[in-house]
């Protein structure tokens, strides 16, 4: 691609390392392309971050056609700065793209784009412990006008920000509410996209869970309520009688970067891995006899989130006296030790950015 470069006349402040939180402080630029019917894509370009102007009839505001990723940058102990496994992310986004009808930003211009843009803010790459930079790329339809169809135009950005922790309590288990009512993704819909619909339609539940005292919800399939699927912002597994357990992604569950990251190690570990669906009746049964063991959560923001205690109508179930089990620790030691090159990477998932 050919980008071209804004440069901006004033530069932000970079705010305090140690309290970042997550997503709040936007760097100073971002990546843009646009994509018409007649022209494809076009003007790649990183520009001063900052509003973007759309036409009050902008079809995305009617009808949420969106996509969006998140991967992050990481700074090694050399001051290197590295992304890890862009090209799942670029993949995954089309077929996010694909299931809502928007063109396919292609795999190695995704990867170059990253890149391009991250190697400008390389002085916001974070180096203080547990810190990196995420990277928002997202996609929406820009054409004005009201009617329900693909639109005619879009724009693909990329925004990125220096974060901590995604969960202020780090890596303390949380506890999650298993959702009963409400229903996250049915088959043949967009459960397996990360379109902005997904998580919008999970509020409620959020909301729900909040109120009783439990900081995510579990979600069961959309059919007949009865198999755990996916927590809110995250994949789930569940350790059973040392064997592991996960719902099947591709069709109502997102295909994460961090599950799959995850499921590769524990079978090189040795582990029997289960990605088959698991009522939710057999995993309560499981947490009750004390088979349940470790319980934990994937994904790009929090890496990996131990779950503590689950609740399912009237039972709650405590996972390993609400303490980070032992394999927890040991797949986000290893994980992130690779992220941020503490650790070989035998498995070739890291990419510099130079």
């Amino acid at each position: 691609m050919d980008i071209r470069f804004e440069k901006r006349d004033v530069l932000k402040n970079k705010p305090d390392e140690n309290k970042l939180g997550f997503g709040k402080y936007m760097t100073d630029y971002m990546f843009i392309c646009d994509w018409s019917k007649d022209l494809g894509w076009h003007d790649a370009r990183i520009v001063p971050e900052g509003p973007i102007e759309i036409d009050p009839a902008c079809m995305v505001l009617h009808y949420a056609q969106e996509t969006f990723e998140g991967l992050k940058a990481y700074r090694t102990a050399e001051g290197k700065i590295q992304l890890f496994r862009p090209e799942m992310n670029a993949a995954r986004m089309i077929r996010s793209n694909e299931r809502l009808c928007m063109p396919a930003f292609p795999v190695e211009d995704f990867v170059e784009a990253v890149k391009a843009l991250v190697k400008v803010e390389k002085d916001w790459v974070p180096s203080a412990a547990d810190t990196s930079l995420y990277i928002r790329p997202y996609m929406f339809a820009t054409e004005s006008a009201l009617g329900v169809h693909m639109a005619s135009s879009y724009k693909f950005m990329i925004l990125t920000c220096p974060v901590g922790a995604y969960y202020e309590s780090g890596l303390d288990p949380v506890k999650i509410y298993v959702e009963d009512e409400l229903v996250r993704a049915v088959d043949g819909g967009t459960g397996f996209t990360k379109c902005g619909g997904n998580y919008a339609g999970s509020i409620a539940g959020q909301v729900k869970a909040e109120k009783l005292g439990y900081e995510q919800v579990l979600w069961l399939d959309g059919a007949e309520k009865k198999y755990v699927e996916e927590v809110g912002s995250m994949n789930i597994m569940f350790k059973i009688d040392n064997e592991i357990w996960t719902a099947p992604a591709g069709r109502t569950v997102l295909p994460g970067v961090t599950r799959d990251s995850m499921l590769h190690i524990l079978r090189d570990w040795g582990y029997t891995v289960h990605e088959e669906h698991l009522a939710i009746d057999d995993l309560m049964k499981a947490g009750l006899e004390g088979r349940l063991e470790e319980v934990f959560g994937t994904g790009t923001a929090a890496v990996i989130s131990p779950v503590g205690e689950l609740r399912y109508k009237d039972d709650v179930v405590v996972i390993n006296n609400m303490k980070t089990g032992e394999l927890t620790q040991k797949l986000y030691d290893t994980l992130t030790g690779i992220q941020w090159g503490k650790l070989e990477d035998k498995y070739g998932w890291t990419q510099p950015v130079e």
